[in-house]
């Protein structure tokens, strides 16, 4: 995922300013992307107008300078939409922001994609589960620093598996409930555009 598609997406839900998408990232969009300085989303601004993504009009502010306020164009438009239909693959961290980006703002694009990126997804961590929950987990201590205590380094890493494997079954478990919640809201959005009760 590149940052320009964070952008894009959030563009796409209303036009912005360079300090309002700066303050989106720092509060909403924190965890897509973190440590972003405003010097760097006026740099991607300025290059996603010369692509023709973005365009830009003067926004008077009372005793301020003008602020710039960017819309998508068509193009950029297209790009989000070929970005959101792209395929998704999983990588080997889970609850990465690529996944939350699509999410977000491919879901709102088309009812189906997130059901697809979840699937993608689950699939993926439940094959990473299955490959690896049962595995040989001893921590080889042979030719530790002397300085190492061994009960020690097998209790932390025994602690981390265990909260590992917590999370990656609440992430799997949320996967599973956000698709049937997901699932139940499409059916209803159906019924009600075909005229029936839902």
């Amino acid at each position: 995922m590149k940052f320009e598609h964070v952008l894009l997406g959030v563009l796409a839900m209303r036009p912005q300013s360079g300090y309002d998408l700066r303050r989106w990232l720092e509060r909403e969009g924190r965890f897509l992307r973190s440590g972003v300085h405003q010097s760097q989303v006026y740099r991607l601004l300025g290059r996603m107008t010369d692509q023709g993504w973005i365009a830009w009009e003067a926004d008077a502010r009372d005793g301020a300078p003008d602020a710039k306020v960017y819309r998508l164009t068509e193009a950029g438009r297209a790009a989000l939409t070929a970005w959101a239909h792209s395929p998704y693959e999983p990588p080997s961290r889970f609850q990465d922001p690529e996944f939350v980006a699509r999410f977000l703002f491919a879901g709102m694009l088309d009812a189906e994609l997130p059901l697809r990126l979840i699937d993608t997804e689950l699939a993926h961590r439940r094959a990473q589960v299955a490959h690896s929950r049962g595995r040989d987990r001893t921590l080889r201590l042979d030719e530790a620093l002397p300085e190492v205590d061994a009960d020690r380094a097998r209790l932390l890493n025994e602690l981390l598996h265990l909260e590992g494997v917590r999370q990656i079954d609440a992430w799997i478990a949320w996967l599973e409930h956000t698709r049937r919640l997901l699932t139940d809201h499409r059916d209803t959005d159906h019924h009600l555009a075909e005229g029936e009760p839902a």
